[in-house]
């Protein structure tokens, strides 16, 4: 099974004592459906909280292939890397669908941190998460079949933005086309589409309103198993 999303979780527990305080001065910001908040390389000049839509955070290769690291939805905070070492970005991020969110600056964060530094605990505790989530998609893509990964990027998104619809069905309420799911998955787009092809017609995935629908979540954790 994927691994729990620790940006989510780790917010929620920032926003019950910081986080409203941290973002209350932040500049409001609208991304457009595949605009780019920033690409790997540039200058990390603060960072961004999530307030509508999804992002996704990416690699590229020189000839022009993308890998996603994740999908980030409202809640959570992007590009926290640079306001910690003051590096560039070390990935991209890009809009999937339209989105709005705010943006702190480096110079606004070290100023709140002077008067909270206990933020850090929370941001070392999200890098920890990640790294450990990085390990895991390395095992994932070194031993998994293409079906296990698929079934692991299915898994991780119903984890992420998955709803309950009952008898077992959950709906993934982002909207997120093949291209995209093979890019996480790590698999050419034509194998995600042969795999989701045959886990329809055995009733293990659905398509409703555009939304994938997991049929049968404990197959698709069987196929995830390492």
């Amino acid at each position: 099974m994927p691994a729990p999303r620790p940006n989510q979780s780790l917010l929620l527990e920032l926003q019950d004592n910081l986080s409203a305080d941290l973002f209350a001065c932040a500049a409001p910001l609208r991304l457009a459906m595949d605009e780019a908040l920033f690409l790997a390389g540039d200058s990390g000049d603060g960072c961004y909280q999530i307030e509508e839509g999804l992002l996704k955070v990416a690699v590229a290769s020189h000839s022009g292939g993308e890998r996603i690291l994740a999908f980030l939805g409202p809640g959570a905070i992007v590009g926290e890397m640079s306001i910690i070492d003051g590096r560039p970005r070390s990935a991209s991020v890009v809009a999937v669908r339209q989105a709005a969110l705010k943006f702190l600056s480096r110079a606004a964060f070290e100023e709140f941190t002077r008067n909270y530094p206990e933020v850090y605990k929370y941001l070392v505790k999200l890098l920890a998460s990640r790294l450990r989530e990085a390990n895991a998609v390395i095992a994932a893509g070194t031993f998994l079949s293409l079906k296990g990964r698929v079934a692991r990027t299915l898994l991780e998104l119903a984890e992420g933005f998955g709803q309950d619809v009952g008898s077992g069905r959950i709906v993934i309420r982002q909207k997120i086309g093949q291209s995209d799911l093979a890019a996480r998955a790590g698999i050419a787009r034509a194998n995600v589409s042969r795999i989701l092809n045959e886990w329809k017609r055995h009733k293990l995935v659905s398509r409703l309103s555009g939304y994938y629908c997991l049929e049968n979540k404990a197959r698709l954790e069987s196929e995830s198993e390492l």
